[in-house]
């Protein structure tokens, strides 16, 4: 077959796959103390059986401002500077599972959509006709439903759900990049101090070509 037609082809099929898709929807990313905190929380009773934040160390967690009492009671004997690994081992889980469970450190970053499609998938989990729990997003799943979004068909409890998984998702999001709060206040200053220098210096060009004229 022709090289191009070949092309031409994979092409073709690639966009016939993204416009079948399912749609994902939108979340607002928290940033305040508050949310992060509660998806901290959420994650480590919903997710942390499973998966690992290997670059999320307990000390982050308090250094971001999550009380050292309530890290202390998810970190239990470990020191402080232990990251976040999960409490099944990877040959446990991939023995239940058939797969190992993935980092979660950059998981907002991994998948096209980002954050979107994070927040998407938790609440895509539904029971089907057979009684088989899947997901829209992610039909091949190996993971449990973890909100319990298939067992739930009240409309309250569904809200309550959305409102944990926008909280884990703001969580994962600090996660992926815990010192953007810093490098965009480190970012002000260097741009401040360039504006300053770059004033200072057409000042002194001006009086060196005012001697010169």
């Amino acid at each position: 077959m022709n090289v191009f037609l070949k092309v031409a082809l994979l092409c073709s099929l690639s966009v016939y796959a993204w416009g079948s898709e399912e749609k994902l929807d939108k979340v607002v990313v928290e940033k305040d103390l508050p949310s992060i905190e509660r998806g901290a929380e959420a994650l480590m009773n919903s997710c942390h059986s499973c998966h690992s934040l290997k670059y999320i160390k307990y000390r982050d967690l308090i250094a971001f401002g999550i009380s050292k009492q309530k890290v202390d009671g998810w970190r239990g004997e470990q020191p402080l500077d232990t990251p976040l690994m999960a409490q099944m081992s990877e040959a446990d889980a991939e023995q239940a599972f058939s797969t190992k469970p993935p980092d979660l450190s950059l998981m907002t970053k991994a998948r096209d959509g980002d954050e979107n499609y994070l927040y998407s998938y938790l609440l895509a989990y539904y029971t089907t006709a057979e009684g088989v729990v899947s997901n829209h997003i992610f039909p091949t799943t190996k993971m449990p439903d973890p909100l319990g979004m298939s067992g739930s068909p009240d409309a309250a409890q569904h809200a309550v759900i959305e409102g944990q998984a926008r909280d884990i998702v703001s969580f994962l999001s600090w996660a992926a990049d815990p010192h953007e709060a810093e490098r965009l206040q480190l970012g002000k200053y260097i741009i401040g101090y360039l504006l300053v220098l770059t004033a200072l210096f057409y000042l002194v060009k001006k009086q060196i070509w005012a001697r010169l004229k």
